[in-house]
């Protein structure tokens, strides 16, 4: 297997940067899926999560993995759309944090589909390279953006709350 170099969004990449938070082998991804009646969600509502490598690969991982999740709970009207943005989503956010893993977490309740994806994305404590860093990432989810916007959804990024860190990025698809 030949080895892919993936180059930083971030202007303030190094290269060296914070262990993964999961102690599990980013080799194969970690799947997590059950129903949750107790929430009062629909008859179809569940939630998923599941741990990617920082890898070229991922974002077919997710799609793969999203679109078999919602094709298993009747959900297939959601497919096309949830694939583009757990795409978009994952492949963002492997370009921002290179070689460290994601967590992606896609939930259906209340008639709607949530995705989170988090990315280890450091916080920049430069004012004009956050800035930059934050325009490069907007500017590369153009695609989801023309997606949720299509489906009458929303998105947005956001900086993960502590002890984790990292940037978390939203979506949010309606029936």
């Amino acid at each position: 297997m030949r080895s892919v170099s993936i180059t930083s969004l971030c202007p303030a990449a190094t290269g060296a940067g914070a262990p993964g938070l999961y102690p599990r082998s980013a080799s194969r991804p970690h799947l997590r899926s059950r129903p949750r009646p107790e929430e009062g969600a629909s008859r179809h509502g569940f939630w998923m999560s599941f741990t990617l490598p920082g890898d070229a690969r991922s974002p077919f991982i997710g799609r793969t993995a999203v679109a078999a999740a919602l094709e298993a709970h009747g959900l297939a009207r959601y497919v096309w759309p949830a694939t583009h943005v757990v795409d978009e989503l994952v492949a963002v956010g492997v370009r921002n944090s290179p070689g460290k893993e994601l967590y992606v977490s896609l939930r259906h309740r209340d008639d709607a589909v949530r995705m989170l994806v988090w990315d280890q994305h450091p916080r920049h404590d430069r004012p004009d390279v956050a800035t930059l860093c934050e325009t490069r990432r907007r500017r590369a989810l153009w695609l989801l953006a023309a997606v949720v916007d299509d489906w009458g959804g929303e998105w947005g990024t956001g900086e993960a709350k502590p002890p984790w860190g990292g940037t978390k990025s939203w979506v949010q698809l309606p029936r």
